[in-house]
C-alpha cells in the first residue's frame, strides 16, 4: 500500500510514561496531526470549522510495538475508501525510514456542515482532489 503523505512528529517529554515510551493516549494526537496535514496538502486549505468540513465519526488504533523517547517517527496518512457522505482514512506510525508500523489507525470521517449542524455529501471537488492525490488508488464505497 502506498502512502503519498508523511509527516515527521516530534516526541515531547510529556508524551512519555514512566517506561520511557509514548503513552498510548498520545498516539491519537499524532494521528490527528497527520489528518490535519493531509487535508491541508490535498485541498490546499486548512480544515474549515465555519462551514463544510470533516468530523471524526469513529476510529480504532492497533498497537504493535512501543515508540521510545529517542526514536524518530513519522505519520503516514491516506484515504482508502470514499463514500457519499463519509470517507475512511488509514494511518501508520513508523520509525523514520521504516515501513513496519508501530501503530495503525483506521478513522471514519463524515462530511459535516457546521452552519447547518448536519451531515452532507462530500463535494465532488473534494473527491477528485483526493483521488488525484491518491493516484486513484482509493476505492469508492459500495
Amino acid at each position: 500500500m502506498n502512502f503519498y503523505h508523511k509527516i515527521p512528529v516530534q516526541i515531547r517529554f510529556n508524551d512519555l510514561d514512566p517506561a520511557r515510551h509514548v503513552n498510548n493516549a498520545i498516539y491519537a494526537e499524532y494521528f490527528d496531526l497527520g489528518k490535519v496535514s493531509y487535508f491541508r496538502e490535498v485541498t490546499g486549505q486548512p480544515l474549515n470549522f465555519d462551514g463544510l468540513s470533516l468530523v471524526v465519526a469513529g476510529y480504532r488504533i492497533d498497537f504493535f510495538q512501543p515508540v521510545f523517547a529517542d526514536e524518530e517517527i513519522e505519520v503516514s496518512t491516506k484515504v482508502h475508501v470514499l463514500g457519499t457522505k463519509s470517507l475512511e482514512l488509514l494511518q501508520h506510525i513508523c520509525l523514520k525510514g521504516d515501513d513496519n508500523p508501530r501503530a495503525v489507525s483506521s478513522t471514519t470521517m463524515v462530511c459535516f456542515n457546521y452552519s447547518e449542524q448536519q451531515s452532507e455529501p462530500i463535494p465532488e471537488e473534494w473527491k477528485n482532489l483526493i483521488r488525484n492525490f491518491e493516484h486513484y488508488e482509493c476505492r469508492d464505497k459500495a
